[in-house]
Order: structure tokens, then sequence, then C-alpha cells
């Protein structure tokens, strides 16, 4: 008898859970409408303005490295649409408002010199610029250029980690080098 009530539940509720959510989905009778579906309310990409990005003189370096760095970024980063940018170099991509900035062919940090530790995650290494009270600088310094992603101070680093992948297979490792 325990095993029928087992079976019974086992199979018996997940229908009848299947058949309120068909219900509320579709409607109580023919004469009621359909449930409606929510939009999400991010922003699009069209919605948020043009974002201005500073950027150094693009190298020789970045010219071979950034393009593979470039191609393939996501259009959406952690829930936020990518966003147009204006600068001077086409190695710059932007997510969300507050943006997420990456920069692709930056200058080595400033801050990074030998005895600074880097962080690594996903097999990237990173030095981690917290200097800026609006926003924490993390720039990978183990690829053949340094890639940098700027990431307002109110979001943790889930950007970055999910960026990582992406640079570990566009940028091939290289020994970091610190400045002096």
């Amino acid at each position: 008898m325990r095993r029928i009530a087992l079976i019974v539940t086992a199979v018996v509720v997940p229908v009848v859970l299947a058949l309120v959510v068909v219900v509320r989905v579709v409607g109580a009778g023919a004469d009621a409408p359909p449930a409606e579906v929510a939009r999400s309310s991010a922003p699009q990409r069209a919605d948020l303005p043009v974002l201005p990005v500073q950027v150094p003189p693009v190298t020789p370096a970045a010219e071979a490295a950034c393009p593979a760095v470039m191609k393939g970024l996501p259009l959406e980063l952690m829930g936020e649409q990518s966003r147009r940018v204006d600068s001077d170099s086409p190695f710059a991509y932007a997510w969300g408002d507050p943006p997420v900035v990456l920069v692709c062919g930056v200058d080595r940090p400033a801050g990074w010199v030998v005895g600074e530790s880097a962080l690594q995650i996903n097999g990237v290494q990173f030095y981690v610029d917290t200097h800026d009270p609006d926003a924490t600088v993390w720039t990978a310094v183990d690829r053949p250029v340094y890639v940098e992603i700027r990431v307002p101070a109110s979001i943790d680093s889930a950007p970055v980690t999910e960026l990582t992948t992406h640079i570990a297979k566009a940028l091939p490792y290289q020994e970091p080098r610190p400045g002096q």
C-alpha cells in the first residue's frame, strides 16, 4: 500500500503541477486571454548612450594580438548588454550601465612592480588596482599585450572571471614582466 502511495505521489504531483502551469499560461478557458510574458527590463544596446573610452595609442603588438581578443567577445556580460564606445582604438568594448570596460593593448600598470603580487583567475594573472574609488582596474599581465578590464566599484569580480576564459583562449601565456 505504501509503495502505491509513493508511485501515485511521484506520478500525479508532477502532472498536476504541469497542468496548473499550462492553465495559468494559456488561460482558464477559451474566453480568458493568455498570460502575458514580461519583457526584460535590461536596457538594449541601442538604448545606452555611446561611451567615450580613453585608450593609449595602438602599438604593433596590439595590432597583432588584440583582434583575437575582440573577436567573439560576448554581446551580453553578466546580464548586461554590450554598448557602443567612442575611442581612438578598435580594441575597446563595454557592457552595461554603469559600464564594465575592456581595453586591449594598454600600457603595463604603473603600480605593478617587482614585489607586487598578481591574482590568478582561471589561468590568467591580473594586477588589481583599487586606488580609484569608483572602479577596480584588473589588468591581465601574463599575455603578449596587457588587457585591462575596468569594473565599477559597486560590482564584484564576476565580469572579470567570465572574461578570463576568453582572454586565455585568445592570447597565449607569456611570463609576466613587472616594472622595476
